[in-house]
């Protein structure tokens, strides 16, 4: 199978499809595609509140893989949309377990960028005994300090006119916890006020993806505005519903799974040292650092590895 521009698999439809009932109100969509006697991988988005694309579907090679996405709750087309009752880390990693099941898989390679590379590390962990192998993004694993760098100090030093965007719609007097007084707009307010608060907050995000800027970025409509932004400050505020270190404390149970990480240089939403730490945590793992690279898929040299990956991991 030829690669397509972009060194993405060449497009194709999906052959299965629907919407899983995972208890408390939500329902997740899922969708397969590829061969459907082929390796089982699932991918993982980010966020938390993010979505599944068709690009998505597109890193691994359909004639090998049995290809499987899925909107996390609240998310995408899942339902109900920005949905926060019963949403925690916990319901997610169980949701996905519910899918392996519903679709019958033994084992599955997991595949999963920025949040949704939280979740496959938490879920390897869990369930050790139905992961193939791992590949991971721009590695999240939810301590504070990790947050920190996002929404008190650091990224704001590189990007300081982005910043001051940022901060700007919260007085200076709830500055000092910008998660909190995103939060608070985004579950108090009218709906009008939570689509402004929304906006302002996924533009923080979208201006950090890429090296070079990427306008398209800054134009999600309202439903993945509300949906990125209510969710992430949702988890955020809470920590993630994490305990701090809990990853990286509990990588022993996963030492044995292979794992490729990608990881861009100039990353300023999930810096390289969290990923050095895992990487240091899994001294079995192959660690790419990408030079030239931010945090998106998309971006030059992330995108090519992670095909050279998926293709690796094809071929065991």
């Amino acid at each position: 199978m030829s690669r397509f521009i972009g060194e993405l698999y060449l497009p194709l439809k999906t052959y299965d499809k629907g919407w899983l009932d995972v208890g408390d109100g939500h329902h997740i969509f899922w969708e397969v595609s590829g061969n459907p006697q082929g390796k089982p991988a699932v991918f993982l988005h980010g966020g938390p509140g993010g979505a599944c694309h068709a690009d998505h579907r597109r890193l691994f090679n359909p004639a090998v893989y049995k290809i499987i996405l899925f909107d996390q709750r609240g998310c995408g087309r899942s339902i109900p949309n920005a949905g926060l009752e019963a949403n925690t880390t916990a319901h997610l990693v169980a949701d996905l377990e519910r899918l392996r099941l519903h679709l019958n898989v033994e084992r599955w390679l997991i595949l999963g960028g920025s949040w949704g590379a939280t979740l496959a590390l938490l879920y390897a962990q869990a369930f050790p005994q139905h992961v193939e192998a791992l590949v991971l993004r721009g590695v999240f694993t939810g301590r504070q300090s990790e947050l920190d760098w996002l929404y008190r100090y650091g990224a704001s030093q590189i990007y300081p006119d982005a910043w001051q965007r940022f901060i700007d719609p919260i007085p200076e007097a709830e500055r000092h916890d910008l998660i909190s007084a995103y939060y608070q707009r985004l579950t108090e307010s009218t709906m009008e006020q939570r689509i402004h608060f929304a906006k302002a907050w996924c533009a923080w995000e979208a201006e950090l993806m890429s090296v070079t800027p990427r306008p398209e970025r800054l134009t999600l409509d309202a439903d993945q505005s509300l949906a990125l932004a209510r969710i992430e400050t949702h988890y955020f505020v809470h920590q993630t519903f994490l305990a701090e270190g809990q990853i990286l404390a509990a990588t022993q149970a996963i030492a044995h799974i292979p794992c490729i990480i990608v990881q861009g240089r100039q990353d300023m939403v999930t810096p390289p040292a969290t990923a050095w730490s895992l990487h240091r945590a899994l001294p079995e793992s192959q660690l790419h650092l990408v030079a030239g690279a931010a945090h998106a898929t998309s971006e030059p040299g992330i995108l090519s590895r992670l095909i050279d990956a998926t293709d690796y991991f094809a071929n065991l």
